[in-house]
């Protein structure tokens, strides 16, 4: 990890955002590099400064007083404000609102954020995480996939399928763990010339296999689908077609 790096994390690391990967990749270099290790250290003695306790005061209980009075009336303003605007509409057009509200809440999903939105991000952040960082990029690097598969044994509840698509143009790099979705998931790392992909594995609730879903997030393309009963997410800025390529083989090879 780099000093500039190190500086971009120390804030978050020392108000414990990281998670442990990234924890421990701070911790080794702010042992091996001074610079970093005097920021870290201002950084902890400004927090601690912060908290002394002679740097706060009590408001005085007449100013308290004021402002609380003067919260009081806003609120009581406000709510006189919509309860009065309500009260001058008709019984029926204020049952029809309610009545349209409920029909588009029901009949456009899409205006309600949707999980795979989210899943979608989430994706593309560490996605992006693993391109910045190098030394997260891998837990586990080679191209020979009964290395591995194997090397997952014992850190996932689950076995996810490797396989290595070199005489396709899509070199395995390796693999790690990361935590997604709400749970702990494979994540496999395949190249295509200068790109990187990134394909995230975890058990399906059905077993039923479903086609390719495509998606664009801040310039990043995404597949997902489901196959013999796992969750696959493909994320890379590879261009789409070469995307659906290695989608393809990836589903071929189960």
């Amino acid at each position: 990890m780099s000093c500039q790096i190190t500086q971009e994390f120390i804030h978050a690391y020392v108000d414990g955002e990281l998670d442990l990967a990234r924890s421990l990749e701070v911790e080794q270099h702010i042992q091996e590099c001074q610079a970093c290790a005097n920021a870290y250290r201002s950084q902890t003695a400004w927090r601690s400064a912060l908290k002394d306790s002679s740097l706060y005061h009590s408001a005085p209980a007449r100013l308290e007083k004021q402002i609380r009075s003067s919260l009081r009336r806003e609120a009581e303003s406000e709510v006189g404000r919509r309860l009065f605007g309500w009260r001058w509409l008709p019984v029926g057009a204020m049952a029809l609102i309610l009545l349209l509200g409920f029909v588009l809440w029901r009949a456009a999903p899409g205006l309600r954020p949707a999980g795979d939105e989210i899943l979608a991000q989430e994706m593309v952040s560490n996605h992006v995480r693993s391109l910045q960082l190098e030394s997260h990029r891998t837990d586990v690097i080679s191209s020979d996939q009964h290395t591995v598969k194997p090397w997952f044994d014992g850190k996932l509840d689950f076995a996810p399928p490797v396989k290595d698509f070199s005489s396709q143009g899509f070199p395995l790099l390796g693999g790690r763990l990361e935590y997604l979705n709400n749970r702990a998931v494979a994540a496999l790392i395949y190249q295509r010339r200068k790109h990187f992909i990134n394909l995230y594995i975890w058990p399906a609730e059905q077993s039923n296999a479903t086609t390719e879903v495509a998606t664009t997030r801040q310039g990043y393309n995404l597949l997902h689908w489901t196959n013999s009963g796992m969750n696959y997410w493909a994320v890379s800025d590879l261009n789409g077609v070469e995307l659906h390529e290695f989608a393809r083989l990836v589903q071929e090879a189960q």
